[in-house]
């Protein structure tokens, strides 16, 4: 993993491959070893950065709340620091609501942008109470009892049975999370707004990817616009974890998705 110094912050991040540049950021209480299995089917034909995200990963975990306003400038600092103009930023699930704040505030920077499993939705107030009850998890209990919770309700129950080696590897990548990063995360998730206005408003290419099984963020919290401009995509039989339960399918949709957005 490459370096960048952003907001006092170090941020960590991987580059891999040539031609037009697709920015990829993880989910909550994972890191850019999230897109493993992603990275390898589209990094032939694109260049792909995958962020470690504030708090997560070999990126720094300072003490207190995130903000996705802040992650989102992470993000900008490392395309800044690598000059690179305009790209195609996708987020998984956290990553989703951080691509949100970016594409508000810098969307002249973006060929277009997706959300993985992610959605435009602020938390309600149950999900914020939640919010509470993760961080004092965290805090109380450590970080290993907290991802051994979380995971298994982020893949569909098939997946949990037929192939839990899925699950141990996003437990892996979990417990390399600081404690502090991902109360931080967590407070950051609790406080953003509604951005359902950013994907309805927004002239640029938009991806919208959901899990027919996702009982995290179901489809219909994720599509929430059908403007000509908004590419929605179903992966049946998977939950909120594509990257691992479809990487190929879900590399493909990515890949039509960006080619078609960049002949435009």
């Amino acid at each position: 993993m490459e370096i960048v110094h952003s907001n006092g912050s170090n941020i960590g991040y991987s580059d891999q491959g040539e031609g037009e540049v697709i920015v990829l950021l993880h989910g909550f209480c994972g890191s850019a070893d999230y897109w493993e299995k992603v990275i390898p089917a589209l990094s032939g034909s694109y260049r792909i950065i995958a962020l470690d995200l504030r708090g997560h990963g070999t990126s720094d975990a300072p003490l207190g709340a995130y903000s996705v306003e802040q992650m989102a400038d992470d993000v900008l600092s490392v395309l800044d620091a690598l000059e690179i103009p305009q790209f195609t930023l996708l987020g998984h699930s956290l990553g989703g609501y951080i691509t949100l704040s970016f594409a508000q505030r810098y969307a002249a920077r973006l060929r277009g942008f997706g959300l993985i499993h992610s959605t435009g939705y602020p938390d309600s107030e149950e999900a914020k109470e939640k919010r509470l009850k993760s961080v004092s998890t965290i805090q109380n209990e450590g970080i290993t009892a907290f991802v051994d919770a979380l995971v298994p309700g982020l893949f569909a129950p098939t997946t949990a049975e037929a192939a839990p080696q899925l699950l141990e590897r996003a437990k892996e990548i979990g417990y390399r999370t600081p404690p502090q990063g991902a109360a931080g995360a967590a407070l950051a998730m609790r406080e953003r707004p509604d951005r359902r206005d950013v994907i309805s408003a927004s002239v640029l290419p938009i991806l919208l990817v959901a899990g027919e099984k996702d009982t995290h963020v179901p489809p219909e919290k994720i599509f929430t616009s059908d403007k000509p401009n908004v590419t929605q995509a179903t992966i049946p039989g998977v939950g909120h974890m594509s990257l691992f339960e479809a990487p190929e399918q879900l590399a493909g949709i990515i890949r039509d998705f960006v080619q078609a957005a960049t002949q435009k």
